[in-house]
């Protein structure tokens, strides 16, 4: 399994908010304690709200919140966007200062203190190219509230899915659909879709392919 594939695996796990020990994580990953260790510090330095220390366990955090305000989804993408389009853009002043507003924020986000700063709205490794996926955000949700259905690729696999939540994880964006391709549940990373088509059909929910029964079956 490869590592970014692995992180994922941890986020989806440690998601449901409850403590999880570090010898059941690298149990379900097949992995040793001490990748878990590295790949918790790596999560974390990836803007992953993640909570816990070795010996005791690891969970994720509630949502991100900036004193004195509460962000939405919505006003999270929105600051994604601004950030990263000024922070790469051609105007070095701007680009400064947005970077120094990156570091702002991130004094104030729920991450480990003990770390410097990783620059909020700048993607790091593992999920470096997360910026990717910034440009089918608005479709999704767009399809989400409209409730249609998608045709997404993701490698050489095109799938057609119902688009039920998006979900935010530190700088990367997954996706909850119920997959009509595969017929189940996934999450799926945006930042790998390599294409998008919303679909005139629409969707109503059906018992076992809702958000309500994703949510009861984690």
């Amino acid at each position: 399994m490869r590592r970014a594939d692995r992180l994922m695996q941890l986020v989806q796990i440690l998601r449901d908010g409850t403590l999880h020990k570090a010898a059941d994580l690298a149990g379900a990953t097949q992995v040793s304690l001490r990748t878990i260790y590295r790949d918790m510090e790596t999560l974390a330095a990836s803007g992953v709200p993640i909570e816990g220390e070795r010996g005791i366990g690891y969970r994720v955090t509630a949502a991100v919140t900036l004193p004195p305000l509460n962000l939405t989804m919505t006003e999270v993408e929105a600051l994604h966007l601004g950030l990263s389009a000024v922070g790469k853009g051609g105007d070095p002043e701007l680009s400064a200062a947005a970077r120094a507003l990156s570091a702002k924020l991130d004094a104030v986000l729920p991450e480990d203190r003990s770390r410097a700063p990783a620059g909020y709205g700048f993607a790091i490794y593992p999920f470096a190219d997360a910026t990717r996926g910034f440009q089918h955000l608005p479709s999704v949700r767009h399809a989400i509230r409209s409730r249609q259905k998608l045709e997404v690729t993701l490698g050489d696999a095109t799938r057609r899915v119902r688009p039920l939540q998006l979900d935010y994880w530190g700088r990367l964006w997954t996706c909850v659909v119920w997959c009509e391709t595969r017929k189940m549940f996934d999450e799926i990373r945006v930042d790998q879709i390599v294409s998008l088509r919303i679909l005139p059909s629409l969707f109503v929910d059906e018992a076992g392919k809702s958000l309500r029964d994703f949510n009861r079956g984690r």
